[in-house]
């Protein structure tokens, strides 16, 4: 045995290290409440929006106005400013406020013209809305607290428009009401949700807060319908064209019917 091997010094063992603490894993936040809580904010702004403009169009011009605040020319005025306060409020308002809730010409739905598809969908789509509209309400005459027969209140009297107010009423009622809940709500309101949520959740919810805002049981029902309609033509054409031109044709035979056909 040679000097070297006898003044080996054997190596000291390494130390046991101690067992690593486990760190207890952090709850997973649920994915689907983040989305809940857009959804409410959402709904929220746009109802808060519609309430404010009336609100700050229609008592000033209450109040300056008295009784001719009913007039034709007044109303349509009225219809005009407080659909438009709502659009600034509805769509440019939040960008503000964060950057995540800025909206682009696609996600409105109006990122091109209307087409011949557009055109032709329109009509098709008022048969299936008359059809749903009618079998939903049929369905609520069993609940003794719905009226279906009651008349809405769109602000102008029926029978009683000559020639220049019919065109008021026309120009409020056909064109900038249907613009403007369109762009709202199958526009900015359907395009949010749907970036975040399932297309029939989008429906269902855009549908409810358009019935909610019309404040009428059988008024609410039957918009109800034509709403889920309106955003399925959304879902099937990419834009709101479709629906505006199904709302316009639906606005428009109304008004004959009332105003002009003398059925109310």
């Amino acid at each position: 045995m040679t000097k070297s091997q006898t003044s080996a010094k054997p190596k000291p063992s390494p130390k046991a290290q101690p067992p690593a603490k486990v760190q207890p894993a952090k709850p997973k936040s649920s994915p689907t409440r983040p989305k809940v809580y857009y959804a409410i904010f959402l709904i929220a702004w746009v109802v808060l929006s519609m309430i404010i403009s009336q609100s700050v169009v229609g008592a000033p011009m209450f109040w300056l106005l008295g009784e001719k605040f009913i007039q034709p020319l007044w109303t349509g005025l009225y219809y005009l400013l407080s659909y438009s306060l709502a659009i600034a409020l509805i769509i440019f308002v939040p960008p503000r406020l964060s950057k995540k809730l800025s909206t682009t010409p696609t996600e409105l739905g109006i990122d091109r013209w209307p087409t011949f598809v557009d055109i032709g969908l329109a009509p098709i789509g008022y048969i299936v809305y008359i059809m749903l509209a009618n079998f939903l309400t049929q369905l609520m005459r069993f609940f003794p607290w719905f009226n279906a027969d009651e008349t809405q209140d769109v602000g102008f009297t029926a029978g009683y428009l000559s020639g220049p107010e019919k065109i008021i009423a026309i120009i409020s009622l056909v064109v900038i009401a249907p613009l403007a809940e369109e762009l709202i709500m199958r526009g900015w309101l359907y395009g949010k949700l749907r970036s975040r949520t399932k297309c029939w959740v989008a429906i269902i919810l855009t549908s409810l807060t358009f019935a909610l805002l019309h404040g009428q049981w059988n008024v609410g029902v039957s918009v109800f319908m034509l709403s889920v309609v309106l955003c399925s033509l959304r879902e099937i054409t990419g834009t709101i064209w479709s629906g505006v031109l199904l709302h316009m044709l639906s606005n428009g035979i109304a008004f004959y019917l009332l105003y002009i056909a003398g059925f109310y």
